[in-house]
């Protein structure tokens, strides 16, 4: 009699309903906090329009923005007069949430999976490239929403990014995404 007064554990969202919320977030922004793998926090807002296209950009006094756009990931370093870091964006996690079609049942790209607290962590990985590193997603049931993300990178760095309430149905203008224009703009 005992046994059913023990919690039930809740199982994690099934991967097939994860991917359909993620294909159907095409354009949205939202704010976010960070924990970086130092310890230190920022916050800002962030900005996607899937397939491809990222834009973080900090809050005062730290200025800087990150772009993704095409296939790359340009940082604009807010304390540096030097020209901006240039990363594909296929050896990030990133790539695996700005793809153009999402699926997280691809074999070995998901390699873990849980319950924490009522909220579904899925952890990716590239399978061709499990070296460059990890996305733990996290999200919250009932609707289904994204809240976060953890990027472990491939020397084991861990970024934690918890989202707020999204803002959905606006058109993003092409120019959030554009690293030229964001230099141009830097350069006044």
């Amino acid at each position: 009699m005992s046994l059913l007064a023990l919690p039930v554990a809740a199982a994690p969202l099934p991967l097939a309903t994860l991917s359909a919320y993620l294909n159907g977030l095409t354009q949205f922004e939202t704010s976010f906090q960070q924990q970086n793998a130092d310890g230190s926090q920022s916050t800002g807002h962030i900005y996607i329009h899937r397939p491809g296209r990222m834009r973080l950009e900090y809050d005062p006094p730290e200025k800087s923005v990150v772009i993704v756009a095409g296939s790359q990931v340009v940082i604009f370093d807010g304390k540096s007069n030097e020209p901006p870091e240039q990363y594909p964006l296929g050896r990030t996690p990133l790539n695996l949430i700005l793809a153009p079609q999402i699926d997280l049942g691809t074999a070995k790209m998901v390699v873990g999976e849980a319950e924490v607290k009522g909220l579904t962590h899925v952890v990716a990985q590239d399978p061709k490239h499990p070296d460059y590193g990890t996305i733990e997603l996290v999200f919250a049931p009932s609707p289904v929403r994204l809240t976060g993300w953890i990027l472990t990178d491939d020397a084991g760095n861990r970024t934690v990014i918890r989202l707020g309430d999204f803002v959905t149905g606006q058109s993003l203008s092409e120019v959030l995404f554009s690293p030229q224009i964001e230099a141009a703009r830097r350069k006044r």
